[in-house]
């Protein structure tokens, strides 16, 4: 995005990539069909120390202007939910458009390209000395992302630019990634993996209302992904599950129409019946026909089930996190054009700054927006 928009001003743009070809995050993304924007991106969907720099950009260039240009190329695509954009056909269609652009703006894109140092050059500009040779440029753009998914190529590349340059890092974590959990509780949800349901999932201020999906290890799904971003380790994350019902005034009004009907029963109408036998066996409660509980009873059962709340045993980290939180920071970057402001010609794009968003196609719209800020300025 940066390549193509810096090329249509007349730049001559050299785009230099370490993998064997391009967009690999994307190509994988989304179940491979690239949850490319949101609908609903605004500033509050990202995390940030300054929260407040990710707006100029995210004004510049909106999901409006992504998606004419989706569009534009004739891509179809799709609302699945929450305002959430995917590719009809697959992730490629994303990719092409990307190179396309590049192409049309005369921008060069190089694979296979390792980046052996940058050194900034007397009177201004740096120099690259790469795997292809040696590189000079007026404009040195990092676009290199985070810590994340490392099988597809991910290193701390920016952040060790951002430090060779006197540049702050904010602490990194592995962010919209899988809790893992315990052993004895896995044991006693061995009969759960793949089972999924709605809930709300709460970690001090963040809540999430979306899926919950049991693994093997833990606990996945996008109502885990969003909220471990909130958590840390030792915190307890709150589960309700049964959200925009109040499980013991349901349970009272079951009782008056199914008297005879038994507890597991009629709680088979919320959730498939695995969970149903996990859920009173891990509170200890017997299913018995609901007239035999008294409404103090049937009460505090309701209450019990209402919500979980455990501490996870951390979390799948960077293997398969989604992105990082964290990065570098933002203090020192211009949040109008990216550049750095102690260092001239130096730019932070993406993933690899202090800026990250919610689950949904926010991370990638903060990648077009902070891509398209830069080409405006370099």
């Amino acid at each position: 995005m940066c390549a193509a928009t810096a090329g249509r001003r007349g730049r001559s743009v050299l785009v230099l990539d370490r993998a064997n070809k391009v967009g690999k995050k994307i190509l994988m993304s989304g179940g491979g069909r690239c949850n490319f924007t949101n609908l609903y991106t605004a500033p509050e969907n990202f995390y940030s120390r300054n929260p407040h720099f990710c707006k100029s950009a995210l004004a510049r260039y909106t999901q409006w202007d992504f998606i004419a240009l989706v569009e534009q190329y004739g891509i179809p695509y799709h609302e699945k939910t929450l305002g959430q954009l995917f590719c009809d056909n697959k992730s490629k269609d994303i990719v092409d458009l990307l190179l396309a652009e590049c192409r049309a703006a005369r921008a060069q894109v190089r694979t296979r390209c390792e980046i052996e140092s940058v050194a900034a050059r007397d009177g201004g500009g740096y120099r690259l000395q790469t795997s292809l040779g040696a590189v000079e440029c007026e404009s040195l753009v990092i676009a290199s992302g985070g810590l994340s998914i490392p099988t597809m190529g991910a290193t701390g590349f920016g952040y060790d630019i951002a430090r060779q340059f006197g540049l702050d890092i904010v602490p990194t974590r592995a962010a919209l990634v899988p809790f893992t959990q315990h052993k004895d509780e896995l044991e006693q949800q061995q009969d759960l993996p793949g089972s999924a349901l709605a809930v709300t999932a709460s970690c001090d201020e963040g809540a999430f209302n979306e899926q919950m999906l049991f693994t093997h290890r833990g606990l996945s799904g996008p109502a885990v992904l969003q909220i471990s971003s909130h958590w840390r380790e030792g915190r307890m994350v709150a589960f309700d599950l049964a959200p925009g019902t109040d499980l013991p005034e349901w349970l009272k009004q079951q009782r008056t129409e199914k008297p005879d009907t038994h507890l597991h029963s009629v709680l088979a109408d919320i959730w498939s019946k695995k969970l149903v036998r996990f859920f009173l066996q891990k509170h200890g409660i017997e299913s018995r026909p609901l007239k035999q509980y008294g409404e103090k009873a049937l009460m505090e059962i309701g209450e019990k089930l209402q919500t979980w709340k455990l501490v996870p045993s951390g979390t799948e980290g960077y293997r398969t996190a989604e992105v990082t939180l964290g990065g570098v920071d933002t203090d020192n970057i211009s949040s109008r054009t990216m550049e750095c402001k102690s260092r001239p010609g130096l730019y932070f794009i993406g993933e690899v700054l202090d800026v990250t968003g919610w689950l949904g196609g926010y991370n990638f719209q903060w990648a077009w927006a902070s891509g398209h800020a830069a080409g405006e300025a370099v």
